[in-house]
């Protein structure tokens, strides 16, 4: 047993089928920017012009500008936030403790769909403003229009302020007390304290929050068009659905995947400072501070504020529409429909994105090589992908391979299958998959790592082979990690709207698409049952998040 723990991460080499199913899964992420590398290369010298002049340069201008501003907006929510609920004390500090991460439950196309209604000049807000001062011609009182740019930047920045939010605030929560003390016997008052030692402390936190929000931002498709933003996202979708052009679209997406990868970088270069932040963790942390009554009430609001706009407002406006479309009509067959199609896709894109994430983080687990942690972060890249950039790429290798299954068929039994892939929901299965698989493997990677390597050991040594320590070992334990991804999973498939738009068969709906196009025809109220579908399922993995935060930070707490 001495010389099993003398190296306890490199004792077993990876059974060839783990290594395997792993460089599979890294193949899944490979092939499409592979293809869409190629199918870009084959762009019309004819075409090239036109986007260069009139396609990329509006929508890289836009997507610049929304990025800046949702970036700008995350940071002072997120920040802010944080740091009122960290350092403060005030009645309901407890409840916004959480309720802070409600806005991921609800995707930013629906809040822009949401509040296309509710500030709509004959909406809900101008006619109440009207009737208090007594206007009754719409024309007389108008409230800035949403569909514009700073409309999209206020109202993605409230729905993804939660991202800098969670990991700033865990930061905030590991600070030592001994720092803001030491500020606070040099002078420095709470504001003080903290621009010049918590902020800076916290900078790689904010980096990594800010980074996956942006990448969010740019995957979106449905707020950013309804709200009149061109952004490449949009562009992509149009160069190729309106023109038939998919080395166009290709063409725009390795555009979009060099700001992926400059958004990446940056993360990276920053969390590289993470350890500095972390080495003055204490076991005695920060204690709030007291305030007066009136600085309770104002530190109240001011956390309420991002939950009200990010959340209860539309919210509250998805369940009333939802409500009277219910009383009117009851339940569409179109909606029962898209239902089961959008549980059944996400149920099997959650399975079979759970069982490609054990077989990566087991393989880690059984050797942590550098080809081993390569693969696996490679296979983890698809989260940062779009999902336009995920679909272009899909398009023509599940193509071809259509093709080639129908030419073998015609070959041998004189009849051809049709579209396999690209017509029966295949591919949005593997654009799932693929878009996801970083959550399913992170996941269990990190319940992995809280099971004593000496257990694998004592099994081994009683004759168990790699598989069968997973499955009598690993597996019980893992219930939980398994479970939360597996949740997380599920609902991200069920939310994603970029990737199905592009690549679901003819005629069928997800609760997604089917809420995009009742919206894009001006008939929300129709798509409202789905859209309080896709908000009350969205609050599940919200009750995850925030329990497993606490989980870890109360792990750290007494680690400290």
């Amino acid at each position: 047993m001495i010389l099993l723990s003398a190296h306890p991460l490199r004792v077993f080499k990876p059974a060839g089928g783990w290594a395997a199913l792993s460089f599979f899964a890294a193949l899944l992420i490979l092939l499409p920017l592979g293809a869409l590398a190629v199918v870009a290369a084959g762009l019309s010298a004819g075409l090239w012009p036109h986007l260069a002049a009139y396609v990329l340069p509006q929508a890289a201008a836009d997507t610049a500008a929304l990025l800046l501003g949702v970036g700008l907006v995350t940071i002072i929510v997120g920040t802010g936030t944080a740091w009122l609920v960290t350092a403060y004390e005030f009645p309901g500090r407890a409840w916004l403790d959480w309720a802070l991460l409600l806005p991921l439950a609800m995707p930013t196309y629906i809040i822009a769909y949401a509040y296309l209604d509710v500030l709509h000049p004959v909406g809900p807000l101008q006619t109440f403003i009207r009737d208090l001062a007594s206007i009754t011609n719409p024309q007389d009182l108008r409230l800035p229009d949403p569909r514009s740019m700073g409309g999209c930047i206020l109202l993605m920045g409230f729905a993804l302020y939660p991202y800098v939010y969670l990991t700033t605030r865990s930061l905030f929560l590991m600070q030592s007390a001994s720092l803001i003390e030491a500020a606070q016997t040099l002078g420095a008052g709470r504001a003080g304290i903290f621009f010049r030692v918590a902020l800076p402390l916290a900078r790689p936190a904010v980096a990594i929050g800010v980074s996956l929000a942006l990448m969010e931002a740019l995957n979106d498709i449905g707020a950013s068009e309804f709200l009149g933003v061109r952004t490449m996202t949009v562009a992509v979708y149009t160069t190729w659905i309106t023109r038939s052009d998919l080395a166009g679209a290709a063409q725009i997406a390795l555009f979009m995947l060099a700001i992926v990868v400059a958004l990446v970088a940056a993360e990276r270069w920053f969390r590289r400072r993470l350890a500095y932040a972390a080495s003055a963790q204490k076991p005695r942390r920060l204690r709030p501070q007291a305030l007066s009554p009136a600085k309770k009430a104002l530190a109240f609001i001011l956390a309420l504020l991002p939950v009200l706009i990010g959340f209860g407002v539309p919210a509250a406006h998805v369940a009333v529409a939802a409500w009277r479309r219910m009383s009117f009509a009851g339940l569409s067959a179109n909606l029962l429909e898209a239902a089961i199609n959008t549980f059944l896709l996400s149920t099997v894109a959650a399975l079979l994105t759970i069982a490609l994430g054990i077989a990566l983080a087991y393989s880690v687990r059984l050797s942590s090589s550098t080809g081993a942690r390569a693969v696996f972060r490679t296979a983890s890249l698809g989260y940062a992908i779009p999902g336009t950039v995920l679909a272009i790429g899909l398009l023509t290798p599940l193509g071809a391979a259509d093709r080639a299954l129908n030419a073998v068929t015609d070959s041998l039994f004189g009849v051809t299958v049709g579209l396999v892939f690209l017509g029966s929901g295949a591919a949005l299965v593997y654009a799932y998959v693929a878009r996801f698989l970083a959550i399913s493997a992170g996941g269990i990677e990190a319940g992995f790592s809280r099971i004593s390597m000496s257990l694998d050991h004592a099994a081994r040594t009683l004759g168990e082979s790699p598989s069968g320590v997973l499955t009598r070992v690993h597996l019980p334990l893992l219930r939980p990690a398994i479970g939360a991804a597996a949740m997380l999973v599920f609902v991200d498939c069920m939310k994603e709207l970029s990737a199905t738009l592009l690549l679901r068969p003819l005629s069928f709906e997800t609760l997604a698409t089917l809420l995009y196009g009742e919206a894009a025809r001006g008939t929300y109220e129709d798509g409202s049952l789905a859209a309080l579908a896709i908000v009350l399922l969205g609050i599940a993995p919200v009750i995850v998040l925030a329990k497993m935060s606490r989980a870890l930070e109360s792990e750290k707490a007494m680690s400290g």
